[in-house]
């Protein structure tokens, strides 16, 4: 899975709601200013992540919140949110191999088979990762 930079905002956006999301309020102008992205990006993966179950919004600018705890909150859940094809996207085959030869009309089919087995190891190591461990990794940096 080509985890695009989407992901890496949401999870430094989660990141800064959760710490400083009960001392301010947290708008997308700010996160803008955290991540070095333009607001509307910002807003764009906010509304996925909303959508999912992830943020609450006030509306106007009433500021933003996680909806649930940190821990439940994995990284499979927030790449899923921002890019829901990305698994399968993980590797790609290539598009023209030839009918003629043995090994071309068969590769897709030996390589999809090899390559779902990556998928359902991306996917279970992303869900076994939560926002609680980025935020623990976070403390481990920041002292």
């Amino acid at each position: 899975m080509r985890i695009t930079t989407k992901c890496s905002i949401a999870i430094h956006c989660l990141l800064f709601i959760y710490e400083y999301g009960e001392i301010r309020k947290i708008t997308s102008e700010l996160l803008a200013l955290s991540t070095g992205c333009n607001p509307a990006a910002i807003r764009s993966i906010i509304s996925a992540l909303k959508k999912e179950g992830i943020l609450s919004v006030q509306p106007g600018t009433g500021g933003t919140k996680l909806a649930c705890a940190p821990e439940e909150i994995t990284l499979y859940r927030i790449c899923m949110a921002l890019e829901p094809s990305a698994l399968r996207k993980l590797i790609g085959l290539h598009p023209l191999p030839s009918v003629y030869c043995p090994i071309g009309r068969n590769i897709h089919g030996v390589l999809e088979a090899t390559y779902e087995k990556i998928r359902a190891d991306m996917q279970e190591s992303l869900q076994s990762l939560t926002l609680q461990d980025v935020i623990e990794q976070y403390r481990l940096c920041d002292s």
